[in-house]
């Protein structure tokens, strides 16, 4: 028993502890102090995430069943993106990128002046929280407006059928989508470690995070190591719930967790199911 409250006290300090992330913090605020302080830092930030994340994913799509090993994690193992689908993800995002987000990263960058970077770093139990907490306020802000361009078919229609273009999704379908869609996603995604008051490690800490666990869910293979098999009791969703989605659109509109699709009555758990167009 004193050895289990030992380990307890242990885990409390080195969580609460201020001074654990404190090299980390100052080896990026005194080496790349004026990078990090631009408006176009979160920016930059999350697009490269995006692509250098997409890419092992892509490696698999390409080799497809060639790759036994990662075959038999395939969450549709009879079809796999063609080379035109790829092409057709990859230049909607980047369209998007160019003539949407690059003006509006531009626009901040003249307007908004450069940030200023606090001295102390979190608690790595202020990080932790912070991004759980900005991930569990994202989820719920999507799921209410997911839902809703599901249930009103103008608002699915204009914005939200392009990324149903594929029933059975991959990394790079993850960022197909309308501008509108886009431009709530990077809102609320700025937006609420703001609203949550959160340090600025823990901001960018979040938004690599969420980029990652985005594509994850998009990706297709539903690996040992996804998110959903190392969080317990079914709390998080991951790639094989948002694959029903895609198959069964009127499903599972929580982008990570389940429990809002629980109390709505939308939740479906995984099975191999014909695709409703």
């Amino acid at each position: 028993m004193d050895l289990a409250d030992t380990s307890v006290d242990r885990w409390i300090r080195c969580l609460g502890n201020e001074s654990l992330l404190q090299p980390l913090w100052d080896s990026l605020r005194f080496n790349y102090r004026d990078y990090l302080r631009s408006p176009l830092f979160p920016v930059v930030l999350t697009v490269s995430s995006y692509f250098l994340l997409c890419l092992p994913f892509l490696v698999c799509d390409i080799i497809g069943d060639r790759w036994e090993w990662v075959h038999q994690f395939k969450i549709q193992p009879s079809r796999r993106p063609t080379a035109s689908t790829l092409l057709h993800c990859a230049g909607v995002t980047l369209y998007n990128h160019v003539f949407l987000v690059l003006p509006a990263s531009v626009a901040q960058w003249v307007w908004r002046p450069p940030v200023d970077l606090p001295d102390h770093a979190p608690s790595l139990l202020e990080l932790i929280a912070g991004v759980i907490g900005n991930l569990l306020l994202f989820d719920f802000q999507y799921f209410i407006w997911h839902l809703l361009h599901h249930k009103i078919r103008w608002l699915y229609v204009t914005f939200h059928a392009i990324h149903h273009n594929y029933s059975s999704p991959f990394a790079l379908a993850t960022q197909c989508l309308g501008g509108w869609e886009l431009i709530t996603v990077g809102f609320w995604t700025t937006l609420n470690p703001v609203i949550l008051r959160c340090h600025l490690l823990t901001t960018w800490t979040f938004m690599v995070l969420h980029v990652y666990v985005s594509i994850e869910d998009h990706c297709g293979y539903d690996f040992p190591w996804s998110t959903s098999r190392l969080i317990p009791f079914g709390i998080y969703g991951g790639p094989s719930k948002h694959d029903v989605h895609h198959q069964k659109p009127n499903t599972n509109f929580a982008p990570h967790f389940s429990h809002w699709d629980k109390i709505f009555g939308t939740h479906a758990d995984f099975s191999f199911i014909t695709a409703v167009k």
